[in-house]
């Protein structure tokens, strides 16, 4: 479905994202993992298109993605960004429903679609409230919900790419797992899936590939069971951890708490 082909972005003379390459297919999660300023935020935006590659190819659904119209993108991806800065109080069910303004399914279709995605992320008690009074958690779940909305079901766009850049920041344990519940069920209704995702205990458990970026460069890129190692986040993040593997689960345990 994605499938990126040595990309390369510069920002002056310097390389941000070095050669660079993926692939994605229906129904997968993968997960970039890297320290801060691997250039992770950088190759989510030359997939949106938000910056010019230097070098290399991105391709959507077989196609060039900068030949997809941007309506048609706005139908068949949705991203969730770091910050969604909102200050205009919309009701918190306002906020869910941007997510369908690409589509022209009815305000009827619409508005069961809002409610089932409000569901899915816990915040159904928040109907009526103001965006602008919730705390970063509920504006978290709340954005995630619209995103979600937006390529909510098949009958309007096929296929469907969900980008999500942290989303796992300012919730509690509990939400964590709910929201990477969430992004499993979305997965196994064909959606492909790229976060960005520092919570390795998240990745071990939900995704099914990683991109490990340092400096740009690929550092490791294939299935999670096979690359996510002790060894991998030392030399990512010079952490000294624990990668336990019991009855089909991974857990990263952090060795000097």
């Amino acid at each position: 479905m994605l499938e990126l082909k040595n990309i390369s972005v510069k920002q002056g003379e310097a390389f941000i994202v070095s050669d660079v390459s993926l692939t994605l297919k229906a129904g997968e999660i993968l997960s970039i993992i890297g320290p801060n300023g691997a250039g992770k935020s950088t190759l989510i935006s030359a997939i949106l298109g938000d910056v010019s590659l230097a070098a290399g190819q991105i391709h959507f659904a077989r196609s060039p993605i900068q030949r997809w119209p941007l309506q048609a993108r706005a139908c068949h991806m949705a991203c969730l960004p770091q910050t969604s800065a909102l200050s205009f109080p919309f009701t918190v069910e306002e906020v869910v429903m941007l997510g369908r303004v690409p589509h022209s399914s009815g305000a009827k279709a619409d508005g069961i679609i809002v409610e089932q995605a409000m569901a899915l992320m816990d915040i159904g008690y928040l109907y009526g409230r103001p965006y602008t009074a919730l705390s970063g958690g509920e504006k978290q779940r709340t954005q995630l919900a619209r995103v979600m909305a937006q390529i909510w079901r098949t009958d309007d766009a096929d296929p469907r790419l969900l980008i999500l850049d942290e989303p796992t920041s300012s919730l509690d344990l509990g939400h964590k797992q709910q929201l990477m519940a969430a992004v499993k069920y979305f997965a196994e209704q064909g959606v492909a899936v790229l976060m960005i995702e520092h919570d390795l205990a998240m990745v071990a458990n939900y995704a099914h590939q990683l991109l490990a970026l340092q400096c740009g460069h690929t550092v490791a890129y294939g299935a999670v069971e096979s690359h996510l190692s002790a060894a991998l986040i030392k030399k990512l993040f010079d952490a000294d951890t624990q990668v336990i593997r019991h009855g089909g689960v991974l857990n990263v345990v952090n060795c000097k708490l």
